[in-house]
């Protein structure tokens, strides 16, 4: 990966805090002319995060965008969705400078968490906060102002799940392709366990597998037809009710094909979760405890006895903005 050059005085940089998010219910309605089926979901941020810093400098160094990740790896730079995102962010906006990203991973890649897609929201608006900043005001740094509308459809280009991460709620009816977003009332904040096994889920094979199972590529749920949006909608004012709505179409057919899962879930409901699925179409799953220390010890057991990490974790009540450094 490249590595940042040291800022100098007409720098300005922020720092983010890029949430993962859980799907507290996930339905997988019918295929869509363009081959992607449409979603119902309920998005919830939790605590479990990335660190995203981004610095600009001045327009005479360049326009060039490179990107530190410390941590796992992530793969080639150039499909890293904090670094379309930043080019996405230039092309947009006519931002003029040479555009630094330190993304420190704490969020498995491919587990469902949404945390590529959170990294980009968190360089949208990184980005947009710079722009905002003494610093553009003052001209050392040039480009035209990203408004809401603005990020919102550069990171509806970038992914379906990177509108959510731009809020303005931590807890939101997704529909569409999963960006057509409701946001709601956020609930009180809740513990959770998030499992993660060592084990990678095709997305795309989970469709298959789903549509398979289903006999049929283009329906929905047994019979379902019923177009996005007709439905009920969705009541989610308490935990209760999340937990009589708590449902994911994926576990069907994502948990015989990777018993890690399978045990990960076994594990939590045996140790009394309240509710226990998985997120998106996989590898992690989470189950909703009690209280804070509960959680931290069912995970330290579940850790103990199945070899993978199991961590405790927290729903946002709100979502972290940027941070000005000095």
């Amino acid at each position: 990966m490249s590595t940042p050059a040291a800022g100098g005085a007409d720098t300005v940089t922020v720092r983010v805090d890029a949430p993962a998010k859980i799907n507290l219910f996930l339905r997988v309605l019918r295929r869509r002319p363009d081959g992607f089926h449409e979603l119902e979901t309920l998005f919830q941020a939790i605590s479990l995060h990335d660190t995203v810093e981004v610095t600009v400098e001045p327009a005479r160094t360049g326009d060039r965008v490179t990107l530190d990740v410390r941590g796992a790896d992530v793969g080639p730079e150039e499909q890293n969705l904090a670094f379309r995102a930043a080019h996405a962010f230039q092309a947009e906006t006519g931002l003029a400078g040479a555009v630094h990203i330190v993304l420190e991973k704490h969020i498995p890649a491919g587990a469902g968490l949404g945390g590529g897609s959170s990294d980009a929201a968190a360089v949208l608006l990184g980005l947009a906060a710079i722009g905002a900043s003494a610093g553009s005001a003052s001209g050392r740094i040039v480009g035209r102002p990203a408004d809401e509308e603005t990020l919102h459809r550069i990171g509806a280009g970038l992914g379906s799940d990177v509108p959510f991460f731009l809020g303005p709620s931590p807890l939101a009816l997704g529909r569409g392709r999963g960006e057509l977003l409701t946001p709601l009332e956020p609930l009180g904040e809740a513990a959770i366990v998030l499992a993660l096994p060592p084990v990678h889920v095709s997305t795309a094979g989970a469709y298959a597998a789903l549509s398979a199972a289903r006999g049929d590529g283009a329906a929905g749920p047994a019979g379902d037809t019923v177009p996005p949006g007709a439905a009920p909608e969705p009541r989610a004012h308490d935990w209760g009710a999340v937990a009589a709505l708590a449902h994911n179409d994926f576990e069907s057919v994502v948990t015989p094909a990777h018993p890690e899962i399978a045990r990960s879930l076994e594990g939590m409901r045996a140790e009394g979760a309240r509710v226990a699925m998985l997120s998106g179409s996989g590898a992690a799953s989470f189950g909703l405890f009690a209280s804070f220390d509960a959680a931290r010890a069912v995970a330290s057991r579940l850790e103990a006895r199945m070899g993978w990490p199991f961590v405790a974790a927290r729903t946002l009540e709100r979502f972290p903005r940027p941070a000005l450094l000095p």
